[in-house]
Order: structure tokens, then C-alpha cells, then sequence
């Protein structure tokens, strides 16, 4: 089969452009802070694949259990003669066992940032599953982007958006993003996603924070990016990671924190830190089942069933466009 080749990738410079003012966007911000979307170049996201390993990290680990024992529930509410749609693919490991219970699926499409690693992934599904087209696109899956067209009519569009990674999102980008998925699958089409659910605060630090520092690896990449594209003069050694829970907001709040007074260029620009400020560089939302039912219903979008483990710490979520 031939190799699935990513569409809609950008020019270098006109992708280096818009990272280059994102960045600059959010350290004129007050507090400074940097899209997380960013820290998925080819080494962040080799880093995030070794956090979804890590002992603390029990989501990677409770969303496979959920993925292995109810698949076959998943698919048959998908539905036969799909395309499925999967925003931030990343290693698709987990995506296996839904294509594995998915009858008759006409085409999958992965839809990631990180165009290295997304392309690199499609070839080995495409391997895998002769009898799926694969059609890879590399684009930012918050934004806008056109579904490359399977050499099969697909019967419907199902959307996986797996990992808890619309808890990276504040909730109005969360309610819009949920928005465009119902607009992409449209009646007869549906949507799995994964959530993080609220558990105890040692337990959702800890994911934050593990003893082997792999998560504030993840975390200092970033400036090392910033430093590699964007001609930017971060000293990673006066910069160090913190994650802590805000109880009140539901979430993880992730920083980079400055370790003393410096000052800093990027693309030309001065920014001075002192000791102590930081850099917030992601937040990831925990919910209630109850509580994203009701978000999602904001959006269009009703729940029909949702799965969790044996420990309640995370759920999968199947809901379909109300009406």
C-alpha cells in the first residue's frame, strides 16, 4: 500500500511565522503564558509518549483498560461504513482497538500538529490495516481544515478525541471546538471522547509531577523549541517546572517558573522576568460525567453512554448531534 503522505502542511516560514506571534502574543499577556499546542515538536511529543508510560500518569493507562474491555461496545455506536476522524492522534496506540471493533470502517483520518510523528504513525496503521485507507492531515485540529476525501463514500463521520485533550482547552474554546466536531460529523455521525475525571488532588499532582522529572522535561522543551526556531535566549537551567491543582477551577495549572531576575529575547523582543514569575504553559480541566454532559449539550451535542475504569478516574464519552 502506499505510504499515507500528510496533507495540509504548512511552509516552514509561514508556520515558523505564526509560532513566532502566538509566542510573542502571550508573553505581552499579563500573567506571561505560550500555547500548549506548541510543545509537540518532534522531541515533545517522543517526551509525551514516555509520560503516557510513567507510573503516576494514570490516564494513558485507565483510557487503554477503558479502550480494551469496551471497544466492541464503542464501535457498534459508531456504526458501520465509517471515516474516523481522530484529533490529536499522536502514536494512534490506542486508536488500534477501535479500528479493530469498527465494522467495515471506510478510512481513518489523523489529525495532528506534530507532522513528523503523525506521519510516521499513519504509515505504521496504514501497514496494519490494509483495508482502511488512511489519509494523515497535520494541522491544528482547534482551528479549521478540510477532510481529505476517501476513495470509498463513507456511510457517516465518527470523531475520536481521545486523551483527555479537550481539558487542555478553557471551556468557551472547549464549548467551540465541540461546536465544529458537530458541524464535521452532522446527523448520523457522533463523537468518543476521553475526559479526566475529578479524583483526589495527590493523585492528579502526582501526573503532573513525576519522580523521574520526564513531565518537566516535557515542559522545558518548549523553551528549547523556542530557542531552536525562533532564535530565542532562554537559559533552561534558571527556568523549572510547577504543576498544582486549582480546586476551585477544576484544573492542573502547569509553569514555567523563572529562578531570577533575566531577561529574555525572542524574534528581537526583550522581556524581562523576575525572580519567581513564570510562564503558564497549559491547564488541563478535570470534570463530572454530569458536568461535560451539560458543556457538550451547550454545544449541540447530546450524551448517549459513557465508559470509565474500575477506578472512576476516567471516562469515554459517546454523544451524538442533538435533533
Amino acid at each position: 500500500m502506499k505510504s499515507p503522505a500528510a496533507t495540509k502542511r504548512r511552509a516552514p516560514s509561514e508556520a515558523r511565522q505564526q509560532f513566532l506571534s502566538d509566542v510573542l502574543s502571550g508573553l505581552r499577556q499579563s500573567p506571561k503564558r505560550t500555547p500548549s499546542k506548541y510543545f509537540y515538536d518532534k522531541r515533545g511529543s517522543e517526551l509525551f509518549d514516555r509520560i503516557c508510560q510513567l507510573e503516576e500518569y494514570y490516564p494513558t493507562r485507565c483510557e487503554l483498560d477503558i479502550m480494551e474491555q469496551y471497544a466492541p461496545q464503542m464501535g457498534a455506536a459508531i456504526g458501520p461504513g465509517a471515516m474516523l476522524v481522530e484529533f490529536g492522534s499522536g502514536s494512534s496506540v490506542k486508536t488500534r482497538y477501535l479500528l479493530d471493533a469498527l465494522p467495515k470502517a471506510v478510512a481513518y483520518v489523523p489529525v495532528d500538529i506534530s507532522c513528523e510523528h503523525l506521519h510516521q504513525a499513519a504509515v505504521e496503521i496504514a501497514g496494519d490495516y490494509p483495508a482502511i485507507e488512511v489519509l494523515p492531515v497535520c494541522a491544528d485540529f482547534t482551528g479549521d481544515f478540510a477532510l481529505p476525501a476517501a476513495s470509498r463514500a463513507p456511510t457517516h463521520t465518527a470523531v475520536d478525541c481521545p486523551g483527555s485533550t479537550i481539558g487542555n482547552l478553557s471551556l468557551d474554546r472547549g464549548v467551540d471546538l465541540l461546536r465544529r466536531i458537530g458541524r464535521l460529523c452532522g446527523r448520523g455521525g457522533g463523537l468518543l471522547i476521553g475526559i479526566d475525571l475529578k479524583k483526589d488532588v495527590a493523585t492528579i499532582e502526582a501526573a503532573y509531577n513525576d519522580r523521574d522529572g520526564v513531565t518537566a522535561q516535557f515542559n522545558l522543551n518548549l523553551l528549547r523549541r523556542m530557542n531552536r526556531e525562533l532564535g530565542a535566549t532562554f537559559d533552561l537551567d534558571q527556568f523549572s517546572h510547577r504543576a498544582t491543582y486549582n480546586s476551585e477551577m477544576g484544573r492542573v495549572e502547569t509553569h514555567l517558573v523563572s529562578e531570577c531576575t533575566q531577561v529574555v529575547t525572542v524574534g528581537g523582543n526583550r522581556f524581562e522576568f523576575v525572580s519567581g514569575e513564570t510562564i503558564a504553559t497549559e491547564h488541563s480541566h478535570k470534570y463530572t460525567v454530569d458536568e461535560f454532559a451539560e458543556l457538550a449539550s451547550g454545544a449541540g451535542l447530546a450524551l448517549r453512554r459513557h465508559w470509565t475504569d474500575r477506578n472512576g478516574f476516567f471516562a469515554v464519552l459517546h454523544l451524538v448531534v442533538e435533533g
